[in-house]
C-alpha cells in the first residue's frame, strides 16, 4: 500500500506522527466504454460550453454558479490562500461513547500506521480507546477539504473513517412512517420466530458477488474461444480533417450562393482529362496525306474562323457593329474572375 497523507495524531501533549493509507478499494472486473464494431476506446473532450473550444488541464479552474447564473470562477492561488489548519494535524476534538456515532455517518476508512519512532505512543493511544470503549472525534484534512473523523480500534491498528456533516445526511421524510400500524401479537411472535430461524455470527467471507463471477466467466469464455477484436493503433483524431472538409464546403457553397446572387449559371464540374490521339494521330498520318480537296477546304475553314475569334477577342470583346462590349463568357467553362466572388457593392 502507498500512503496518501502523513502527519501526526495531537491528543494533549502527545503527538503521535502517522501515516495514512486507504483501506478499502474497489475490485473485480473494469470495463470500459468501446466502439462495438472495432473496439476502440471512446475518449472524452473537455469543451467549453461558451466558445467551444477545447480547454487544457492547466487552463481549468474551479467555478460557483450563484442563483441568478453567475459564475464565480476560483483559482488555485485563491484556494490556496484559505485557511486549513488541520492540514497536517489530525486533532482530537473529544472522546465519545462508540454507540453514538450513528454508522449512517461513517463514509471511508483509513489505517494509521505509526513512524519508527511513535511506536509506544500509538499503543498507548489504541489501548487507551479500546480500555474506555470511546471513539476520538477528530478534523483533518484530506484532498484540500476539512472533515470531521473518528478514531476507533480494529484489531491492532488504529483506524480512521471519515464522518457525513450533519448537513450532508438528508432526513427520511415519508408520510407513510407517521400513520398508525396495528401489529398483532401473534405476528410479531412469527416474525421473531423466523429472525431466530436466520440467527447467525456474521462471517463477511460466506458471501459472493455473484454477477462478478459470472462476469469474469464470460469474459474468459470469449478470451478462450476467440470472440475477441485484436488490438488496433489508435487513429488519427478525425476534427482536423472534419474540419477542414466543413471549411471547403462552405467555401463552395458560398461561391456557388455569389453565382447565383449574380444570376450566373453555376460552375460545372471538371471535365475528364482527354484521351491521347498521338497513336491514332500516327497510324492515319498517310490517310491526312491523301485527303480530298473538300477536307481542305475545311480545314482552313476552321482556322479562319478560330482566328477570327481570337482577333475579336483582342479587341477588348467590342461588337463590331455597335462597339459596345460584349460578353466572351461561355456558359461551360469557368473563367478566372469567378474563383473569389466579388464582394457586395
Amino acid at each position: 500500500m502507498r500512503a496518501i497523507w502523513k502527519g501526526a495524531v495531537a491528543f494533549g501533549l502527545v503527538n503521535v506522527p502517522v501515516k495514512l493509507y486507504a483501506a478499502t478499494g474497489e475490485t473485480g472486473v473494469t470495463l470500459h466504454q468501446v466502439h462495438g464494431a472495432d473496439g476502440g476506446r471512446i475518449r472524452y473532450r473537455k469543451v467549453c460550453s461558451v466558445c467551444g473550444d477545447e480547454v487544457q488541464f492547466a487552463d481549468i479552474a474551479k467555478g460557483y454558479e450563484t442563483d441568478d447564473g453567475q459564475m464565480v470562477v476560483l483559482t488555485d492561488e485563491d484556494l490556496d490562500d484559505l485557511p486549513l489548519a488541520t492540514e497536517r494535524e489530525i486533532a482530537v476534538e473529544e472522546f465519545v461513547p462508540a454507540d453514538q456515532v450513528d454508522p449512517i455517518m461513517l463514509a471511508k476508512t483509513y489505517y494509521l500506521e505509526p513512524e519508527k519512532t511513535a511506536a509506544k505512543p500509538y499503543a498507548l493511544l489504541r489501548e487507551a480507546l479500546r480500555t474506555t470503549d470511546r471513539m476520538a472525534v477528530v478534523k483533518v484534512a484530506l484532498r484540500q477539504r476539512e472533515s470531521m473523523a473518528v478514531l476507533r480500534v480494529r484489531g491492532d491498528v488504529i483506524c480512521l473513517q471519515t464522518l457525513l456533516w450533519p448537513d450532508e445526511i438528508r432526513a427520511a421524510d415519508f408520510p407513510i412512517l407517521d400513520a398508525e400500524v396495528a401489529v398483532r401479537p401473534q405476528e410479531l411472535t412469527m416474525a421473531a420466530s423466523l429472525v431466530e430461524s436466520l440467527a447467525a455470527d456474521f462471517d463477511p467471507s460466506e458471501f459472493a458477488d455473484a454477477y462478478q463471477g459470472a462476469l469474469e466467466s464470460l469474459i474468459e469464455t470469449k478470451v478462450s474461444s476467440g470472440r475477441t477484436v485484436p488490438r488496433q493503433a489508435a487513429g488519427e483524431s478525425p476534427s482536423e480533417g472534419a474540419e477542414v472538409l466543413d471549411l471547403l464546403s462552405a467555401l463552395q457553397r458560398s461561391v456557388e450562393r455569389a453565382r447565383t446572387a449574380r444570376g450566373e449559371a453555376p460552375e460545372p464540374e471538371p471535365a475528364k482529362p482527354a484521351r491521347s490521339t498521338k497513336a491514332r494521330s500516327a497510324s492515319t498520318a498517310p490517310a491526312a496525306v491523301g485527303a480530298s480537296d473538300d477536307g481542305a477546304a475545311a480545314g482552313a475553314k476552321k482556322t479562319a474562323t478560330r482566328g477570327a475569334a481570337r482577333a475579336s477577342a483582342s479587341a477588348g470583346g467590342k461588337d463590331g457593329a455597335t462597339g459596345t462590349p460584349r460578353s466572351t463568357r461561355s456558359p461551360h467553362a469557368p473563367q478566372a474572375d469567378d474563383a473569389v466572388p466579388a464582394p457586395d457593392q
